[in-house]
Formats: structure tokens, C-alpha cells, sequence
């Protein structure tokens, strides 16, 4: 496999660009090569076979990015199912770590989950590590990167009073 392969979910065009550390537990997630747009109803199948851990991930995504850009869309449950992580949808969810050395200028890297940034930020460019400051117990910048840390995406860990910070965050660095 290509060392700087995008592996993921969602549109290979993102300017939202989502890292985790797992993929979901369903076999034709765990041999993606590329970044693949999801179907609509994708997310609902995967939430319904993978339990509620996943669907959990998809809601914090849709309040994100609802919050973010509204657009045509009446609630964060409408855009979900109509447009995240779809052809077209500007975000992605990626599986592999960000490769910070061909950045577009234009995504924003969001790593989810302290464990997993610091994990990454170990084999990340010295020049990302310097840059990134943390704002309080729960996110980090790095403006010249484009890269924020946030908690994972777990109504505990990023409660709507988070994801509005989050938004506030994202909108700072454009």
C-alpha cells in the first residue's frame, strides 16, 4: 500500500477532514484502498449492524458540521441522511494518518480522540509538533497545519456545549 494512501469515507475532495483510529467492524470497511462515498442509508445500515458506538460517531459528525453550514437542510438528523459523507459533501472520515506535508490550504485536519492525536503526533513532522498549542484540557491548534485535536466523537466526550467550541475553533482557522 501507498505510505500516503488516503484511506476513508466521504468525499476525496474534503475540506472537512475527520482522522480515527478505527474503521467500522464490517468486512468491506476493513479493505478500503480509497476514500469512498457513502450511499444514502449507508450510515443507518452501519449504525444498525455495528451498534450504537458508530451511530454515536455519525451524530456528533452531522451536529458538526449542521452547526458549521447549515445549507438547505432543516436538522442535523435531515443533513446525516441526505448528505454526510456522500459524493458531493465536502467531509471526510479517514482511516489513515494525515499526511500534513501535502496540505491543500484549504481542509481542516480534525484528529478525534486525545489518545489517538498523541499517538499520531509522535510520527507527525517536528514543524507540526511545534505548532501546536493547546487551548484547554480538551483541544489543541495548529494554525499553520490546519490541524485541530478534539475529544472523540461520544456525546460524553464532545456534548453539544463542545461541538459549538469546535465549530468556533474551525471557523478561526479560515
Amino acid at each position: 500500500m501507498n505510505a500516503h494512501a488516503v484511506i476513508g469515507l466521504g468525499d476525496p475532495q474534503a475540506v472537512i477532514k475527520l482522522y480515527i483510529q478505527n474503521k467500522p467492524p464490517m468486512p468491506e470497511y476493513q479493505t478500503l484502498a480509497t476514500v469512498n462515498a457513502l450511499s444514502k442509508g449507508e450510515i443507518y445500515r452501519i449504525g444498525q449492524l455495528t451498534g450504537n458506538h458508530w451511530r454515536k460517531i455519525f451524530n456528533v459528525y452531522a451536529k458538526l458540521i449542521f452547526e458549521l453550514q447549515p445549507g438547505n437542510f432543516s436538522s442535523w438528523q435531515q443533513f446525516r441522511d441526505e448528505q454526510l459523507l456522500q459524493a458531493g459533501s465536502r467531509q471526510s472520515l479517514l482511516f489513515n494518518k494525515p499526511n500534513l506535508s501535502q496540505q491543500d490550504g484549504q481542509a481542516v485536519n480534525i484528529i478525534i480522540g486525545k489518545t489517538y492525536a498523541l499517538q499520531l503526533f509522535k510520527t507527525l513532522p517536528a514543524a507540526v509538533n511545534a505548532d501546536l498549542h493547546w487551548l484547554n484540557e480538551d483541544f489543541a491548534i495548529s494554525v499553520k497545519f490546519k490541524v485541530i485535536i478534539c475529544p472523540y466523537f461520544d456525546y460524553r466526550q464532545l456534548s453539544n456545549v463542545k461541538i459549538s467550541r469546535l465549530v468556533a475553533i474551525i471557523k478561526a482557522l479560515d
